[in-house]
């Protein structure tokens, strides 16, 4: 892929997902209610707004104050620019990769806009299952990382040439 097309690419889904990802929780903020459950499509999706200050599942709210801002902006912010800089530079990666590693850092990115915008929190609003069967409460930009954990699964994972 020519350095312009893979740029073009990169970015496009940098500030395509990050944005929608951020309007979203804007909204969640602004229209719903902390901690009252909407309900729809008999009850498999529900919305919800919710704060974490923690990772995936709440994981690391126990934490310190800094030391959630060392590991949650400072280390997921040089993770997001590696990734870029991957994602840009590598030329051992397929398109489908190139992507998943574009959607990778937008995911991480959202959630860091989030937390330096709000004190350390992120905004989560999404619950989705059948019965007792749920999945924790998430947002765009999480949806946008378990897409690039699949698309990379789907690929192997390992770089594969660049065909010019």
């Amino acid at each position: 892929m020519r350095n312009p097309t893979r740029f073009i690419l990169v970015a496009t889904l940098l500030l395509g997902c990050a944005g929608c990802d951020q309007i979203t929780k804007g909204y969640a903020r602004s229209h719903l209610s902390p901690g009252i459950v909407s309900s729809y499509l008999n009850d498999t999706v529900r919305i919800v707004n919710s704060e974490n200050v923690g990772a995936f599942l709440s994981a690391g709210e126990s934490l310190s104050k800094p030391v959630r801002t060392a590991i949650f902006q400072g280390g997921v912010g040089l993770i997001v620019l590696g990734l870029i800089a991957t994602a840009l530079l590598s030329r051992s990666l397929s398109r489908l990769q190139v992507v998943a590693l574009a959607l990778m850092a937008a995911s991480g990115l959202g959630n860091l806009i989030d937390r330096i915008l709000h004190d350390g929190h992120v905004t989560d609003f999404l619950n989705v299952g059948l019965g007792p069967l749920r999945t924790g409460i998430f947002n765009v930009a999480d949806i946008c990382g378990v897409v690039a954990v699949i698309v990379l699964l789907f690929q192997g994972g390992g770089a594969s040439p660049d065909p010019r």
